[in-house]
């Protein structure tokens, strides 16, 4: 009887800890009440410890949850970039931007350059380091995107939608230019950046130089429109060299 009544309080704390949602303070609070008595803390502080490790734990369990919601093809941070083999990225330029403050300016960044010179990889490495600062982020091909555009336009679920690629604080569209768009893709396209314009930052990656975006786009008039909006508060990543992919294939059939 006097070994249930000395559990009772531990199970009625797990139960309310559990209730509170605070999964790390129920791990670690025997553990840490032992460090602390051990080195004479008070109880100020031995609740200081537990809370530090509760917010820890649980900022670093909101930045994947972000990092999942964006839908990522892959993880790839900035760090892994080899900027060696791209001299013409200003590295001094990406690393403030991955500040994200160009974010909270609602500014835009077109990465233009050959297939296969890491374009995709520059644009995962902000995406990741907005989810870090606690930003919304999604990531699309640009072909994926025009798809469920369509479809949702003839499932009647359009404006909803819209509005979710409206409220993501960063949206990354990827591979834009590889396919060429139908007259209402183009336009759902357009559509999508308009309603960003100056709410909200896109990151756009592309294979073709601005001057012939109109073979994507099929109408001068949409794509002067669509650059009017795109570039008015851009950063411009020109990534112009050889394709990683040849050099890793290259070289792994001389090994």
């Amino acid at each position: 009887m006097s070994s249930v009544t000395n559990d009772t309080p531990q199970l009625l704390l797990a139960h309310h800890l559990k209730s509170l949602r605070l999964l790390t303070f129920l791990r670690e609070y025997d553990k840490v009440a032992k460090q602390c008595a051990s080195e004479g803390v008070d109880h100020t502080r031995y609740l200081l410890r537990l809370t530090e490790l509760e917010l820890i734990d649980r900022e670093r369990r909101m930045v994947e949850r972000r990092i999942k919601g964006a839908k990522f093809p892959t993880i790839k941070s900035l760090d892994s970039f080899d900027f060696k083999a791209m001299p013409s990225l200003n590295k001094m330029q990406l690393m403030e931007l991955a500040r994200c403050d160009f974010i909270s300016r609602q500014e835009n960044i077109i990465a233009v350059g050959n297939s296969g010179t890491g374009k995709s990889h520059i644009a995962i490495g902000l995406g990741l380091a907005a989810c870090q600062k606690g930003l919304s982020v999604g990531f699309i091909t640009a072909s994926a995107l025009v798809h469920e555009l369509l479809e949702a336009r003839d499932e009647k679920r359009l404006l909803r939608l819209q509005k979710q690629l409206a409220k993501y604080s960063l949206l990354i569209i990827d591979e834009l230019g590889y396919v060429p768009l139908s007259p209402t893709g183009a336009e759902l396209l357009f559509e999508v950046f308009s309603q960003r314009y100056e709410r909200g930052s896109t990151i756009v990656t592309s294979n073709l130089p601005f001057d012939e975006w109109t073979s994507t786009f099929g109408s001068e008039r949409l794509t002067g429109a669509l650059l009017d909006r795109l570039t008015h508060h851009v950063h411009i990543l020109e990534m112009n060299g050889d394709s990683f992919r040849l050099k890793q294939s290259a070289q792994s059939k001389e090994t």
